[in-house]
């Protein structure tokens, strides 16, 4: 069954996303679309299935990866301030509309505080490819969307760290959790600088095939690893070891093969396994809730970033294209509603209202950025999946 299910999405994303081109969409939206049409919601040739969900892990992990390796790291330590703006301010308009709107729909203070934080989350995993598409993710923007999105990341964490243990739902002190996310970027930076190009230069020399892009996953994978076990999301990890390898000279080899490889198949099953995993049975009574938290979610996020991307100095239309790149939630803030419904924090009525709104806010995000970034001139994605 995997393997015919494995044919089917490979087929209708390639096929959706060529659509989507032509339809003046990034493809990435076909992808996302086509997900929900082969799901059980419609025409039910796919099913969300464990290992389904692991090759999409994958898929964002080596998504993240390539969006590392494509870094320019002089463009990255320029946007420190920009990102910096963009991530407070991205949290903390959703944030404060969040909570009111919890408080305004009947949520006690600690449930109305966690919608507030579930919105503030960001996943730009979607806007990576878009940007790609675009040929903007080596730009000034671009680079500040990544780093916004690492402090958005880090801010939205530590603070659902406070609240869970506040409730109960944490088995560790806040000041463990946030000494564990610390020592992560300390410990990346440090392998960044002193390992990885020795790691490199160790296997190149090998007499194996693809000695090099072996030791490249190896890399992400570990990087992904000890972040999700420092309590930062895996795809933070995989983008940190992105960067440390494009400053080598292994940076352009390693990228064309995981392109390749991440491409072919385990991005689009990412992509289309979003769509695959919405579920819209028992929501009819919610629609209402649905549209205020959707308009909500889409719109403190889109002016919230960009009023920390204006106050940094970009111009108003390229900072609602930065804006529009954080409004995807994704899979953060899928994990963090998990959360809330394993703490009760969320009933489970609210869990689905939620699921729903990040998907809305998933689709709607390549659009929004098409309408306020347009495609380079000199488009720098050679390949769009």
């Amino acid at each position: 069954m995997l393997l015919f299910q494995l044919a089917v999405i490979l087929l209708a994303s390639k096929i959706a996303g060529d659509i989507s081109v032509k339809l003046g969409q990034p493809s990435v939206l076909g992808k996302l679309l086509i997900g929900i049409v082969l799901g059980p919601s419609v025409l039910g040739l796919v099913n969300s299935t464990d290992i389904l969900q692991e090759l999409s892990q994958i898929g964002v992990i080596l998504l993240m990866f390539i969006a590392g390796l494509e870094t320019d790291a002089d463009q990255f330590r320029k946007t420190g301030k920009a990102s910096t703006f963009v991530g407070i301010a991205g949290i903390a308009v959703p944030f404060a509309c969040g909570y009111g709107a919890g408080m305004l729909i009947g949520l006690s203070a600690t449930e109305a505080i966690f919608l507030g934080l579930l919105l503030s989350a960001t996943s730009v995993s979607i806007s990576v490819q878009a940007l790609k598409e675009m040929g903007r993710l080596k730009s000034k923007e671009g680079a500040t969307i990544l780093g916004a999105a690492v402090i958005d990341d880090i801010l939205v964490i530590v603070a659902l760290a406070f609240v869970m243990s506040l409730v109960g739902g944490g088995d560790v002190s806040l000041g463990t959790l946030v000494l564990k996310k610390a020592a992560f970027f300390a410990v990346a930076i440090v392998l960044g600088w002193k390992v990885v190009p020795w790691v490199l230069k160790r296997f190149a020399p090998l007499r194996v095939s693809e000695a090099v892009i072996s030791a490249g996953l190896i890399i992400c994978f570990l990087f992904a690893y000890l972040a999700e076990y420092a309590g930062v999301a895996a795809i933070i990890g995989a983008y940190a070891a992105g960067v440390a390898i494009s400053l080598t000279s292994f940076k352009h080899e390693v990228f064309e093969k995981v392109e390749t490889i991440g491409y072919s198949i385990f991005v689009p099953v990412f992509f289309t396994s979003i769509g695959v995993t919405a579920e819209f049975a028992g929501i009819g009574g919610n629609v209402g809730l649905i549209a205020g938290l959707s308009v909500l979610a889409i719109a403190t996020k889109l002016i919230g970033s960009a009023l920390g991307a204006k106050l940094s100095g970009f111009g108003w239309k390229l900072s609602f294209g930065i804006g529009a790149a954080m409004v995807s939630r994704g899979e953060v803030a899928l994990i963090i509603a998990a959360m809330g419904l394993e703490a009760s924090l969320l009933s489970r009525d609210m869990f689905a209202v939620i699921v729903v709104v990040v998907l809305v806010t998933t689709l709607i995000t390549p659009p929004l950025m098409k309408l306020f970034l347009k495609p380079s001139p000199a488009n720098e994605a050679e390949k769009t999946g």
